[in-house]
């Protein structure tokens, strides 16, 4: 069932409310690569109808979080090595201009809330909370994004960032991720657009060369081929 916080947003639709349950769960490792998600027993689970449940799958396959496995029905969606490797050659080309941009563009207001998301994160790291430290870093990538104010780029990452959230979840060293945006937070505020690309170019090449690593401690699936 819904919690109460998660339903007390009356304007929200309740597909966008399941949408965001389903996906945390599958951020924080409750639903495994392979995992079956069937559409009856979500809906008795959340007390809601199943119209939701549906669209909230459909919004998650377009996310590439969820796949459809025929008589399976939909599952939670694994990636391969190549998946990664090609994940990461879209998210070089296009975060590098949205960074190139968001130096351009920020506000004072903006970079306010890109500080604060940062000042989030280490916050949660404190007190331990991991997930939510992740959750602000992700939303970190995704403020720069709706920052370089370019409809086209928009449209090119949204239906990747879940995936690629997904994928930095696995991230072991988060002060040092934290760390590593604070560059490019300092690269973005100082309204040079070439040395805030030149910023997000390093910092997603570091992580490109270390995350197979990271990711076998985290998830052996990585290397396991699909039965």
């Amino acid at each position: 069932m819904l919690t109460a916080e998660e339903t007390q947003d009356k304007d929200r639709p309740l597909r966008e409310t399941v949408r965001d349950t389903l996906r945390t769960r599958i951020f924080e490792g409750h639903y495994a690569p392979g995992t079956r998600l069937v559409e009856r027993d979500l809906a008795a689970e959340f007390s809601v109808s199943r119209l939701p449940v549906r669209e909230a799958l459909r919004m998650l396959r377009q996310e590439g979080l969820i796949s459809d496995r025929g008589a399976r029905g939909a599952e939670v969606s694994s990636l391969s090595p190549k998946d990664v490797e090609d994940l990461f050659d879209v998210r070089q080309s296009l975060e590098v201009l949205a960074c190139r941009l968001a130096a351009k563009r920020a506000t004072t207001e903006d970079l306010a809330y890109l500080e604060g998301l940062l000042d989030n994160a280490e916050a949660f790291l404190a007190k331990g909370s991991v997930m939510e430290a992740h959750r602000a870093n992700s939303e970190f990538h995704d403020a720069i994004t709706a920052i370089a104010d370019n409809n086209f780029l928009k449209s090119a990452l949204e239906p990747l960032q879940g995936r690629m959230h997904w994928l930095f979840r696995h991230v072991s060293d988060l002060p040092e991720l934290i760390r590593e945006h604070r560059e490019l937070y300092a690269a973005i505020a100082s309204g040079d657009p070439d040395k805030a690309a030149a910023q997000s170019a390093s910092h997603i090449g570091k992580y490109r060369d270390q995350f197979p690593e990271d990711f076998q401690k985290t998830e052996p699936e990585f290397h396991r081929k699909r039965k």
